[in-house]
């Protein structure tokens, strides 16, 4: 047993509004600035779409993430031995500019000091790369909202496993169902982007599993951004060095909740500490793709198992981290109530991010004001849903259609239950065996209900408080502690968020 700490997220896709206030936060932040502009650390996409950049999810094209071999063993998808000095060079499967999206600014100065005419003055579009006039044709959300579109939602990768009469059923009304999908890294416990780069510049932190870029490390060879499977690392065309999302690791490091958890408008984001097993990812990432979630789910250590407390300490994780990992409320949502999935299990990274699947689409659908029943009229629409489960299936589920219903049935049952609750008008015998089908307890129902609708921050942010500065401190000289203390910094380091 080989237990480490992870830093975790949970999204919760019901609570999402789509405002991108949490992608404006990670921009004021980290980057706004030349070569930057059109990174989007956070971004938020409509599905279905053809999100970004175009397409990510088309691994036939962009090749990223792992693929499992006859052996069973893992190999990456973007390069080989054969290849590897060859795309070094020239990479086939990179995504170029075209596929983000070339960003702009507008010509406001001619706006501002047009002379006085007959016409209105107006503010051209210009390259913010050439300086050059350009057609908008593209942006970071440029399907935002549009799923009823054919060029977005029509060429969705993800529609592909579905059958005709489920596809047509999508676009039978002039706009299809839509849910929206915020992404950011992922901080893979199996990162196909470390593997794959040449200078070793990509690292995985052992404290807490955040997967960095070294700036001074970096030569730009850009074999990290193909490997990636979900798009999440980008090139500084200004500095030729690639960069990522960071996590907002200055912030957890003084216990305070990432920039885009923090200004989140819809309160869909947790995080919280994960104890894993890294001796079983290999194994557990070479299994078939339809137990995937369940083999990723068996990585995955009780924070409670004075085993593996053990083994955790015996790998230096400390007693903070291991104490908000025992309060995690990522640990709750992915491992007791089995409500959180992670997104394409199939490319292998065992991703620590987890969503919880959007409930909206299946019950929207009413009929004369009462819930369409279905599926042995306990659980309705799940089989009529606008949204084919199919479809939630090959984004969490890895194609496992039963894993994303049994999270959709709990989400339901809660759901009833606090109805039944609030306004009487629910037969208690049939709410009963409603929670006895989706296999769920009274006080699990309780407990989920309290952490997705009321939750305070101290509920969704579960982080160790200040470490790095104590271990810092703990290693300095007596007579350095104290010329610190003469400077007005206390000489114990202090606790706290």
């Amino acid at each position: 047993m080989n237990v480490r700490a992870q830093i975790a997220s949970v999204f919760h896709l019901d609570k999402c509004i789509g405002c991108h206030t949490c992608s404006i936060a990670c921009k004021n932040v980290w980057t706004d600035r030349p070569g930057a502009e059109y990174m989007w650390w956070n971004n938020v996409e409509t599905k279905p779409g053809t999100g970004y950049p175009t397409l990510w999810e088309d691994q036939e094209h962009y090749k990223g993430g792992w693929q499992r071999l006859k052996s069973g063993k893992l190999a990456l998808r973007s390069v080989n031995k054969a290849n590897a000095l060859f795309k070094l060079f020239y990479h086939p499967e990179q995504p170029g500019m075209e596929d983000y999206y070339e960003p702009w600014t507008y010509t406001y100065a001619h706006l501002f000091n047009a002379p006085a005419g007959d016409d209105q003055p107006t503010a051209m579009p210009v390259s913010q790369v050439t300086g050059e006039y350009i057609d908008i044709k593209a942006g970071p959300n440029w399907d935002d909202d549009l799923s009823g579109s054919p060029i977005y939602a029509e060429n969705d990768i993800n529609l592909n496993s579905l059958p005709p009469h489920e596809r047509e059923q999508l676009f039978e009304i002039e706009r299809v169902v839509m849910m929206y999908l915020p992404r950011i890294c992922n901080h893979c416990a199996n990162p196909s982007c470390v593997a794959a780069c040449p200078s070793g510049a990509l690292y995985k932190r052992g404290e807490d599993g955040i997967v960095l870029v070294n700036q001074d490390e970096c030569r730009g060879w850009r074999a990290c951004i193909a490997a990636c499977p979900y798009k999440k690392v980008y090139y500084n065309w200004q500095t030729g060095k690639s960069e990522k999302c960071i996590l907002c690791y200055p912030r957890l490091e003084t216990g305070q909740a990432q920039a885009c958890f923090h200004a989140c408008v819809g309160r869909i984001r947790y995080t919280g500490v994960l104890l894993y097993d890294a001796d079983r990812i290999e194994e557990a990432m070479g299994r078939p793709d339809r137990v995937l979630v369940e083999a990723q789910r068996g990585v995955l250590c009780d924070p409670n198992d004075p085993a593996v407390l053990a083994s955790a300490r015996r790998n230096g994780v400390s007693e903070e981290y291991l104490a908000s990992a025992q309060k995690s409320p990522v640990w709750r949502y992915v491992m007791d109530w089995k409500l959180a999935l992670p997104l394409h299990a199939e490319y292998r990274t065992l991703p620590m991010l987890y969503y919880v699947p959007p409930l909206l689409p299946i019950m929207g659908k009413v009929d004369a004001g009462a819930f369409e029943a279905a599926d042995d009229n306990f659980f309705p629409g799940l089989e009529s849903a606008r949204l084919p489960l199919r479809y939630l299936a090959c984004l969490f589920g890895a194609g496992n259609v039963e894993i994303v219903k049994d999270a959709l049935k709990k989400l339901m049952a809660v759901r009833y239950y606090k109805r039944a609750q609030s306004l009487n008008d629910l037969d208690p015998a049939l709410v009963g065996e409603i929670m006895r089908k989706a296999n769920l307890m009274p006080e699990e129902a309780e407990a989920i209900y309290m952490l997705t609708a009321i939750p305070t921050p101290e509920d969704r942010y579960v982080l160790p408080p200040i470490q790095r500065e104590e271990a810092i401190a703990s290693t300095m000289e007596p007579e350095v502690k104290k010329g610190i203390a003469g400077f007005g910094v206390p000489a114990e380091p202090r606790r706290g968020a």
